[in-house]
């Protein structure tokens, strides 16, 4: 048998050459390699932070699944890449409140930022897509108008429009005739002359749209042409220097009875100033209420023109003097505020008054307020204390 040349044959305990251990050495480099290699020279931190991310990617994509580097299996087989797992973000719902598309906002924003990433994720995000497409598409249906209802909502088209303006000029114009109608109804004034006590005064007969001085200027010529001559000097007295007291409150003269009753204005102890009705009455002139049976479109009665444009011509005012004469008057006893205490209504001196405004109980009266609220006003003296019947 012929012997085996010694450089043929390999001692025991001799160690392997290198060129047979090559699938053992590492073929790529770390992160921490790389990043070393391109971070030499770097000044700013950004830099930095640019190159590591780049490293890490690079290394992630050259790694496979149970080894350290990216060679090859031992059976020769290319091992796969790793898929990178993102971990779904918690969906958070807010009370109280409504979602109109924002789960599928975020499901887009989701998913946008696996494929940015990773590649691999689309197939997993599909389903999740589709079922929050579905989810999405079920809140919008029951946001729909119901169909099955027998009213649907009118369309504001320019016709419809045109329509309900002219409806609410046509209210308007209306509520305006009936409020003309209440201005011009009668109603009964008792009232007394008062200098420190009650005189007898009488009962004037007054429209609710007429003005406080109108009522001063003829309670003072009743005044003056009464019966014994004890006021007669009150013809010479002009109506400013005259005042209407109306319990504690006294009234300006630029005011109309028809403002009180209509905002129903209140004085002290919750009552009422002028307590009539603000509505039509059996005394209201049933010419001036506006006629249900009339067409909107006809043209409206003379004393319907003078009242809604402010304009009377002298063919006006004469059918609308023989439309009042042929109306019956009533009498006083049929009015509002014929049987109503004539203390209640003051006519003063307003020179008395001003000799005497320290003294009760002229020391209680004051000018009325429109913006006060006498109702839940508690009255005070002049020191400031409470008075124990002002609730």
């Amino acid at each position: 048998m012929p012997e085996t040349p010694l450089s043929s044959t390999t001692p025991p305990g001799a160690s392997t050459p290198s060129n047979n251990n090559s699938r053992f050495a590492a073929q790529n480099a770390s992160a921490e390699d790389v990043l070393k290699e391109q971070t030499v020279g770097l000044v700013h931190l950004s830099d930095f932070r640019k190159r590591r991310a780049e490293a890490l990617d690079r290394v992630s994509r050259d790694v496979t699944p149970g080894t350290g580097s990216g060679a090859s299996t031992p059976d020769g087989r290319e091992a796969a890449t790793a898929p990178v797992a993102f971990k779904k973000r918690k969906k958070t719902m807010k009370k109280g409140g409504l979602s109109f598309g924002d789960d599928e906002e975020e499901q887009e924003s989701t998913q946008k930022k696996g494929d940015s990433s990773n590649p691999d994720s689309r197939a997993a995000t599909a389903d999740d897509s589709e079922s929050a497409t579905e989810t999405t598409l079920k809140k919008r249906r029951g946001l729909r108008p119901n169909s099955s209802l027998t009213t649907a909502p009118k369309a504001l088209t320019k016709s419809a429009l045109l329509r309900d303006a002219a409806r609410k000029d046509a209210l308007r114009q209306e509520y305006l005739q009936l409020q003309e109608a209440v201005r011009s109804t009668e109603f009964c004034l008792p009232f007394v002359f008062f200098d420190g006590k009650d005189a007898p005064g009488g009962v004037c007969r007054m429209k609710k749209g007429d003005q406080i001085w109108l009522f001063l200027d003829r309670a003072r010529k009743m005044a003056a042409t009464a019966k014994g001559g004890a006021r007669k000097d009150w013809a010479r007295i002009g109506v400013d220097d005259l005042m209407l007291v109306r319990g504690e409150l006294v009234i300006p003269h630029h005011y109309d009875f028809h403002h009180f009753i209509l905002n129903r204005s209140v004085g002290y102890n919750n009552t009422p100033l002028f307590p009539y009705s603000p509505d039509p009455t059996p005394s209201t002139p049933q010419h001036l209420l506006p006629q249900p049976d009339t067409p909107t479109s006809a043209t409206p009665e003379p004393t319907t023109i003078g009242i809604s444009s402010g304009l009377t011509t002298a063919a006006d005012r004469r059918a609308a003097a023989q439309t009042a004469s042929t109306v019956e008057v009533p009498a006083d006893d049929e009015l509002e505020g014929f049987n109503d205490s004539p203390n209640l209504t003051k006519v003063v001196d307003r020179r008395w008054y001003e000799r005497n405004k320290h003294i009760y109980p002229a020391s209680m009266w004051e000018e009325f307020d429109e913006k006060k609220d006498y109702a839940a006003d508690v009255r005070k003296d002049g020191l400031g204390n409470a008075f124990f019947f002002s609730r």
